[in-house]
């Protein structure tokens, strides 16, 4: 499996961290000091469909591919448009596409699992080209009455289109079934059968508790990888990390003993995007000339589940 096109699509609305100021008990210099985050993007004017769409459209240009020519379609959402249906669905008709279209939830190591399924679909001999659109309204589900999650994450889609090529070298995927230190309760409806409806909740995360597992499961995935393909860190080109906090960041760097300028990020102008991060990233940095054929690629995400996983790419457009 290859990575042959990318896009992505961002609110036109910015929140700063002055903005958040006018109505949370914070300050500039306690977020970006904690998180490295300066700036988000949220939903205002715009629905999770229109990014959606514009991410897969832009994907599928860079890759110079008409949607008739896309065998199946894979999100990534935490929470879509709406319950049913899947909002990978409504983008295969927005796109104009007549593929199979499936929703995923892998939190936000949900591009990492994509890739996965995208991987056994094209060896299956079931798809020849894939588009895997990874999709986050992120301010919908925190409380913005809290700090110590709103001020983390902002809304984003980034996609990219997958052929048959040579591109994947290695990919680990683990999942330890915890809810506890990072989860949302689904709501109950009203059945008058069911006592102690949940009502509404929001976003809960245990912060260190998540710091940690980011932290080991990223430097455990990649190390892994690395010892599968008898690659060295020092002959991998990026770390392409899921931008959550740049002190996570910092921390699996300093881990794999390789300079800043490997590991790029945007988290400070995007916040946490959940599963949209990696492909966000990439399409900056394909578009920017940065990627260049041959180069060796390192992604790792984790999220609730709890789940993590990595892969090796050699970018092969």
């Amino acid at each position: 499996m290859r990575i042959i096109g990318t896009g992505s699509s961002l609110p036109s609305k910015t929140v700063t961290n002055q903005d958040l100021m006018e109505f949370l008990d914070t300050s500039d210099e306690w977020i970006s000091s904690r998180t490295g985050i300066r700036e988000r993007r949220v939903l205002s004017n715009e629905s999770l469909l229109q990014l959606a769409f514009g991410a897969s459209k832009a994907a599928l240009e860079d890759a110079k591919l008409s949607p008739d020519q896309i065998d199946y379609i894979l999100c990534s959402t935490v929470q879509g448009e709406w319950v049913t249906p899947g909002l990978g669905c409504i983008v295969q008709r927005e796109l104009g596409a007549s593929c199979p279209a499936l929703d995923l939830n892998g939190a936000c190591a949900g591009f990492i699992y994509a890739l996965d399924m995208a991987d056994a679909l094209l060896k299956a001999g079931k798809a020849k080209r894939v588009v895997i659109v990874c999709a986050e309204a992120m301010s919908r589900i925190v409380d913005w009455t809290r700090r110590e999650t709103s001020v983390l994450f902002g809304d984003g889609a980034g996609a990219v289109v997958v052929d048959g090529g040579e591109g994947l070298l290695s990919i680990r995927l683990t999942t330890r079934g915890d809810s506890e230190i990072l989860h949302m309760r689904a709501p109950t409806g009203n059945s008058p059968f069911e006592g102690n409806p949940a009502g509404q909740d929001f976003l809960h995360m245990a912060g260190q508790e998540v710091y940690r597992f980011a932290v080991g499961a990223c430097v455990e995935d990649l190390r892994a990888l690395m010892g599968e393909t008898g690659l060295t860190a020092g002959s991998i080109d990026y770390f392409l990390l899921h931008q959550a906090n740049l002190r996570i960041l910092e921390a699996v760097r300093s881990r794999m003993g390789e300079p800043p300028e490997k590991f790029p990020h945007n988290l400070e102008r995007t916040g946490n995007t959940s599963s949209a991060t990696i492909p966000i990233l990439m399409d900056e940095l394909n578009r920017s000339g940065a990627l260049k054929p041959g180069q060796t690629l390192a992604l790792a995400a984790f999220g609730a589940g709890l789940v993590n996983g990595a892969c090796l790419i050699r970018w092969n457009p």
